[in-house]
């Protein structure tokens, strides 16, 4: 099935094609401050699969660390997705700018370590202190 997002202005538009990974939660600081949340919901995207339909123009990039990319809309600030230069072949997209309802399941929290003191984590995913090993949770 393709999956459409946009950001909240909506001039930036893209789309998946394929089924989605599970959504992967961040509780790290970085993305609690490029969120404005208590998290980060993302979901690993192939690079192939991931097309910018619209805003190609309008998304701007921030470096947030070495190596990673941060892209979002430059009109309404809505963060679209990540990419790292060491994983050239995946995007993180980010779940809540996806118009269809998802069926991706929630993989688990990760940086909990670090996480929101004012945010409890009241399910039974799994928790990493940092990041999970891609290899393992892949």
């Amino acid at each position: 099935m393709p999956y459409t997002g946009r950001c909240l202005c909506g001039s930036v538009t893209f789309r998946i094609d394929g089924e989605l990974d599970p959504i992967q939660v961040c509780h790290c600081q970085q993305c609690r401050r490029a969120q404005g949340g208590p998290f980060a919901t993302n979901i690993p995207v192939a690079a192939d699969a991931f097309s910018l339909l619209t805003g190609k123009d309008t998304l701007k990039g921030f470096e947030s660390s070495p190596g990673k990319m941060r892209h979002f809309c430059a009109n309404c600030g809505s963060p679209v997705f990540s990419a790292r230069e060491t994983l050239p072949s995946v995007v993180r997209v980010r779940a809540g700018l996806i118009d269809q309802p998802l069926n991706a399941p929630l993989a688990w929290h990760a940086h909990v370590g670090t996480k929101s003191n004012w945010w409890p984590i009241a399910d039974d995913l799994p928790q990493f202190t940092a990041a999970p090993d891609p290899v393992k949770t892949k």
